[in-house]
């Protein structure tokens, strides 16, 4: 930061700044826990040495609470590609079912929002198209924080639902489907160049639910990448202009994300793995009748209190995902 010219690109340098934050963050965490694990080991050499009921549950506290710092320092440890530390776009799109896998598109929206306040991120709606009778139709959004691509990118895939539908007179179960697509947020880390002549661009008026999630004007655009077939949509800001920046960037995202799954699949080819790895593998149940659990079809991580999951507590899912990456 003090060599000549450093800061004759802002945007250069603030992104350094960012960097050398998190490797900071990374060493003073290793420290705490350093910190935590000798203090650990002189209250064990003191109950050893003359036990004592409450020393010991003074030992069982500080454990448990090195135990949870440590996993989370894992994972973090864990999140080593190098987009990993970067916002994410997530969209939502219901599956066949009208308003019932609508419905459940709405949930896994309210859910992921949860999860962000839950991890003091903050959430951008992109575009919202809401439901004809309830729910929505699609919805994108960005979560900005730090590494919030990592972390959110187990989330892609397919999330099955399992319940007694509300719409339904008949009380009946009813499974719906919705789809979770996940992206990093790039601005001018990668170069792609996207001919004007490959794209075709639309406009539309902005909505939602009420004008709480968008603007109301007619500045919302819709970018189709004729190539490939991606669309990338934007509404939130209040000139065209700026929409199709942002569309922009979203659709250079896609084309990104389209890449690196094309040479995943390769590789897999190559080395002769198993595993499913294209866009769209079913990932998840949520079963809310006749009993109630979320179950990861990945891992086989299983969590019995579908509420507390639906308020955004997914970071064990997240977790398992992630340490099943590297095992």
């Amino acid at each position: 930061m003090m060599a000549e010219g450093f800061w004759d690109d802002r945007k250069k340098a603030q992104a350094i700044i960012d960097e050398l934050n998190m490797e900071k963050a990374v060493v003073d965490d290793f420290n705490n826990l350093q910190k935590q694990r000798e203090s650990i080991q002189e209250t064990f050499e003191m109950v050893k040495d003359s036990f004592d009921e409450e020393l010991l549950e003074l030992l069982n506290m500080e454990y448990e609470e090195y135990r949870k710092h440590f996993e989370d320092f894992e994972i973090r440890i864990l999140l080593s590609h190098p987009y990993d530390k970067n916002n994410a776009v997530i969209e939502i799109h219901p599956g066949a079912g009208g308003t019932e896998s609508q419905d459940w598109a709405e949930m896994l929206y309210r859910m992921y929002t949860r999860h962000a306040e839950r991890n003091h991120y903050k959430v951008s709606v992109l575009d919202y198209q809401a439901g004809d009778e309830a729910g929505i139709k699609s919805v994108s959004f960005l979560v900005q924080g730090s590494m919030a691509y990592g972390y959110l990118k187990s989330e892609k895939g397919v999330h099955r639902l399992v319940r007694i539908s509300p719409f339904d007179s008949s009380g009946r179960r009813h499974t719906s489907f919705a789809s979770i697509d996940v992206m990093p947020e790039f601005n001018d880390e990668i170069e792609i160049n996207i001919a004007e002549s490959d794209l075709v661009m639309e406009t539309h008026r902005a909505s939602g639910a009420g004008g709480q999630h968008v603007n109301k004007t007619d500045s919302a655009v819709r970018l189709i990448h004729k190539p490939t077939g991606l669309v990338a949509n934007c509404q939130t800001e209040r000139s065209q202009h700026a929409n199709r920046d942002q569309a922009m960037k979203m659709l250079k995202s896609k084309i990104y994300q389209r890449m690196i799954e094309e040479q995943e699949k390769k590789l897999a080819a190559i080395k002769g793995e198993q595993k499913l790895i294209e866009w769209g593998s079913q990932i998840r149940s949520y079963v809310f009748c006749p009993y109630t659990m979320v179950k990861d079809h990945r891992t086989s991580h299983e969590e019995g209190n579908v509420d507390k999951v639906m308020d955004g507590d997914i970071d064990a899912f997240i977790y398992a995902y992630l340490k099943s990456q590297v095992q």
